[in-house]
């Protein structure tokens, strides 16, 4: 397919992740607090919308905690500033097993929860977005599983779609977009969708530019999309995604470094994007226009 400069781009800023890069950036935000106040300073900079996980404090383990969850999101919405809140649903559905030669019983480490406990802080919070992770695979580690199976995907997105939040269907490979249009088909996710895709996740959709186009082919007409890549091929592939079509998705989740040597804030790494962007002949969206395009209703605080 011919490519098409997106003229008018969304920056999503991933603020914290769950991954175990808590002890590698001191910026890396831990508190609730903390996790407010970098997703604020992301938006000043130029993100439409916030992507937030929620960490224990004292340790920055990721976490499922309700409180923490209701906490980062009053003191977002009791801010001045105006953003699109997108609250992850992607924990609880992890699998760790023994070493290869024995497997069984699993590690500790297993986090499974019910359908419902994975939405519980998304109905407790209301969001305007959350993520849906669309599919299962094996996910770096050597032992672990992110596990989403078709019947944990349908129960989890007719609740967010119940409770009017809108899924951000995260793709990690092409199949997850086969699911996806599925579940669309199927009436359980509302069209139009949103899709993220998440290129260079050991062990999803390799991180080239072939396996990209690939995926954005796979996007049906009329979606909304955008796209991120990791580690030090973050800040391509903004490029990549505007000239693609899409928008664009940066944050510490993401990558931890703005340069050789120098760590990475959340709202440093978005203004290096609306350079990139800007630089490109595009402009960026606020969170009024995104609410707009996304069909979106703004959330007041309680």
């Amino acid at each position: 397919m011919p490519l098409t400069i997106n003229p008018k781009v969304f920056i999503t800023c991933a603020i914290t992740g769950s991954g175990s890069s808590q002890d590698r950036s001191h910026h890396v935000p831990r508190s609730p607090e903390q996790i407010a106040n970098s997703a604020i300073a992301a938006a000043q900079a130029g993100a439409a919308i916030v992507h937030c996980h929620v960490r224990d404090p004292e340790t920055g383990v990721p976490s499922r905690d309700l409180g923490l969850y209701r906490e980062v999101t009053d003191r977002i919405r009791a801010s001045d500033v105006d953003m699109v809140l997108n609250l992850t649903a992607g924990m609880g559905g992890d699998i760790v097993f023994g070493s290869p030669d024995s497997p069984l019983p699993l590690s500790n480490t297993t986090d499974m929860a019910s359908a419902t406990e994975r939405v519980a802080h998304i109905a407790e919070c209301l969001p305007e977005i959350c993520t849906l992770d669309c599919g299962t695979m094996n996910f770096a580690e050597a032992d672990y599983v992110m596990t989403n199976t078709p019947g944990m995907l349908k129960a989890m997105g007719s609740m967010m779609e119940d409770l009017g939040v809108k899924p951000e269907i995260e793709a990690f490979d092409t199949g997850h977009l086969w699911l996806a249009k599925n579940l669309v088909e199927k009436g359980i996710l509302k069209s139009p969708a949103l899709v993220q895709l998440c290129m260079g996740i050991p062990w999803g959709a390799p991180n080239d530019l072939n396996t990209f186009m690939a995926m954005v082919n796979n996007v049906p007409n009329g979606w909304n999309w955008s796209a991120f890549s990791i580690g030090r091929n973050e800040m391509p592939y903004v490029a990549a995604s505007v000239l693609a079509g899409g928008n664009v998705r940066v944050g510490l989740e993401d990558n931890l470094w703005l340069g050789k040597g120098e760590l990475a804030t959340n709202e440093a790494l978005v203004a290096r994007a609306v350079t990139i962007v800007e630089a490109m002949g595009s402009s960026i969206m606020g969170p009024t226009e995104v609410r707009e395009k996304l069909g979106l209703t703004k959330r007041m605080p309680k």
